[in-house]
């Protein structure tokens, strides 16, 4: 590939991009440039990861949006078997459609560059650079060891709740200035509704829920599949919709492997800890203060999008309560992520099988007990989720205790223990900066 081919692809995608401003809504992500800004006060790398088609290449736009600056995206079919030598042709090329002035340059799902990693730590010296990918496995190896403390990274996610109100023209100001009103909670319910079936994939607005099952196939196909040249692709295939199907379930590694017929337990770890590697799926550990405990418990595996869920999932219903579980346990990750980066995220349960769906800790100390409880009005289903979260409080020497419902909101005493209760949506608006 030459300069003169490379230049043309560099223009044409700048086309695209200058095309989309101007004929689609784009939205500010909550996420902020702040972030980015920030990382460029010395000569680093800001690195954006996330699933694919969350929106991370109109992010970094954003973030340089009054800035001069280059962009390549390597997830373009043009591009493809492009080598590491080559990254030297797209500098210059930069150089000659901007100026040899260009102080920042965005390199779009760079991993797809075999090699990219020495280009990227040689040009962070004197420029200031943002690298996006779809791999949380991106900022390993070689590129970690050479850029200790020189790179900040954020995984961006999916719409937020609080995001899709704002693309849908939705005030959230207003939102929480009549909170109290029927009207406003009818209206809440309403779009919460609708952006738990759709999910926060921003194609899916766009296009509509069909575009979802095309961007599933990507995600295994591209993420997975090809960057790991996995042979047994049908077991692949089959596993990514098991878990994803499975939802807000626990597993464990040896089951998976009877089911889908694979002779090595270490096989199903490995695909496993390859769909988490592209965002698809992420794990939560069973908390326990004993370490071994943690790594022989079964997990709980979620979904990094509930529009997937509904898209894929090949059983009949889970439920309204497991989706409500699996979107909560996104927007968790999605906090921790953008403001809270300290925080880690568990599940309890104890051998009588009581369980608590989330537990929050920040060093040593539990934080946080969530309980995600639809139904609120069945009596037995409320003392039992009461109850697990009671004794959870009890051992792990927690009294912040809260219960998200879906249009409940209180505070109850509940055997010696202060529970609050929120609806779902109104813990969705909770500004958590």
């Amino acid at each position: 590939m030459n300069i003169a081919e490379i230049k043309r692809i560099i223009q044409d995608q700048e086309r695209e991009r200058n095309n989309l401003f101007t004929t689609e809504k784009i939205i500010e992500r909550e996420a902020g440039k702040e972030r980015a800004l920030n990382a460029f006060r010395y000569p680093n790398i800001f690195a954006v990861l996330g699933v694919r088609r969350c929106g991370k290449s109109v992010f970094s736009w954003l973030c340089l949006r009054d800035r001069k600056y280059g962009c390549i995206n390597f997830d373009d079919e043009t591009l493809y078997g492009i080598k590491a030598k080559g990254l030297n042709l797209v500098l210059k090329s930069f150089y000659e459609l901007y100026g040899t002035d260009l102080e920042y340059i965005i390199l779009d799902e760079i991993q797809n560059v075999a090699g990219w990693e020495l280009f990227a730590n040689r040009l962070r010296r004197t420029k200031k650079v943002i690298i996006t990918g779809s791999n949380s496995n991106l900022l390993s190896g070689e590129l970690a060891t050479h850029l200790t403390g020189r790179y900040i990274d954020f995984t961006l996610f999916p719409f937020s709740y609080r995001e899709f109100l704002i693309y849908n023209d939705v005030s959230l100001e207003e939102l929480k200035s009549y909170e109290y009103s029927t009207d406003t909670s009818a209206i809440a319910e309403k779009m919460l509704e609708e952006y738990i079936a759709n999910g926060g994939f921003p194609e899916a607005y766009k296009f509509g829920r069909d575009i979802i099952k095309p961007i599933f196939g990507d995600i295994v196909t591209k993420d997975v599949v090809r960057r790991h040249k996995i042979k047994n692709i049908v077991a692949i295939e089959a596993l990514a919709k098991y878990l994803t199907s499975n939802f807000s379930n626990e597993i464990s590694y040896n089951k998976l492997k009877n089911i889908f017929d694979i002779k090595k337990v270490n096989t199903i770890k490995n695909y496993v800890t390859y769909l988490r590697e592209s965002h698809l799926i992420f794990i939560l550990e069973r908390f326990s203060f004993k370490l071994k405990q943690q790594v022989i418990a079964p997990k709980k595996v979620y979904c990094i999008d509930n529009g997937i869920i509904n898209a894929i999932s090949f059983k009949a219903t889970e439920g309204v309560g497991k989706l409500i579980e699996n979107l909560v346990a996104v927007e968790l990750l999605r906090r921790k992520s953008y403001w809270h980066r300290n925080c880690e995220i568990y599940y309890w349960k104890d051998h009588r099988q009581r369980e608590v769906d989330f537990v929050l800790k920040e060093g040593p100390l539990v934080k946080e007990l969530v309980q995600v409880c639809y139904d609120i009005g069945d009596f037995n289903t409320k003392e039992r989720e009461l109850k697990s979260l009671i004794k959870a409080s009890k051992e792990l020497s927690c009294n912040n205790l809260l219960v998200i419902t879906w249009d409940y909101e209180g505070k109850e005493e509940f055997k010696g223990k202060e529970i609050k209760f929120i609806p779902l949506w109104k813990w969705l608006l909770q500004n958590s900066q």
